[in-house]
């Protein structure tokens, strides 16, 4: 391999991974910064909304998808397909309902 290339590859990939770092920081910045009482309230009314459905929850590190079965003061209790979970309010980032084509179908690509 030319040397050149090999470091311009180097580069590239320590760019990628300090970027990725960098959004982890700042959603934990942002969850020891914020109000805590007072996210975990409006997380728990609008947690409600998708109580019975499949939904997609987004947290620091990874992602979940299961049924939401129960809310409770801070927690959102998700049934998976082996194990049911509990999440706490402060680590989730975002909540969706599972996206669906126009037949009714799980789409296979989520993004």
């Amino acid at each position: 391999m030319n040397p050149s290339f090999t470091a311009i590859l180097i580069m590239l990939v320590l760019i990628i991974i300090i970027m990725n770092d960098n959004k982890r920081r700042a959603a934990a910045r942002h969850i020891i910064t914020s109000d805590k009482k007072e996210i975990r309230i409006k997380m728990k009314d609008m947690a409600n909304k998708f109580i019975g459905k499949e939904c997609i929850v987004y947290t620091l590190n990874s992602q979940l998808t299961g049924t939401v079965k129960e809310v409770g003061e801070g927690a959102l209790l998700l049934e998976t397909k082996d194990s049911t979970e509990a999440v706490n309010f402060d680590y989730i980032l975002r909540l969706r309902e599972y996206p669906r084509n126009k037949n009714g179908k799980k789409k296979s690509l989520v993004v």
